[in-house]
């Protein structure tokens, strides 16, 4: 790409569209609500089979797993086109997610050839920080 050529970013819609296509993303129920140069923000909706603890009612830790990796991976999208195989992956949880719509926010922190690490962090409807993370993503594969 020339210095006067501009890449062109994914539109909101363009990404909902294609995140959508998995099956699992659609039994998520996950929308894309914003898209910037290697950042990316999705909600999910809270579902009751998200609940782990019935007598306490907060969301299983893994959906929260599944939210950091699945966004830290599209904001790669948004600089490279699609999303890449996770190689290695780590998720702090900083208190339970309850009911609610959450918003996830990922961000790209290092674009590299063969390796890119992007990172993602999980709120409650009130902004409060449930979960974050980060990944390392093998941006080598065709």
């Amino acid at each position: 790409m020339s210095e006067t050529e501009q890449k062109t970013l994914p539109t909101v819609a363009e990404l909902d569209a294609r995140i959508r296509r998995a099956p699992y993303h659609q039994w998520l129920g996950i929308s894309v609500v914003g898209v910037g140069d290697g950042e990316i923000v999705v909600e999910l909706p809270w579902r009751e089979e998200f609940v782990v603890n019935a007598e306490v009612g907060y969301t299983h830790g893994g959906i929260l797993a599944t939210m950091v990796d699945l966004v830290a991976d599209w904001a790669i999208a948004t600089k490279l086109g699609r999303p890449f195989p996770t190689v290695d992956m780590r998720v702090d949880y900083h208190r339970p997610a309850m009911k609610g719509t959450l918003t996830v926010r990922g961000k790209v922190i290092r674009l590299g050839s063969t390796f890119t690490t992007a990172e993602a962090t999980v709120e409650d409807a009130s902004g409060k920080l449930l979960a974050s993370g980060r990944g390392t993503y093998a941006t080598s594969t065709k």
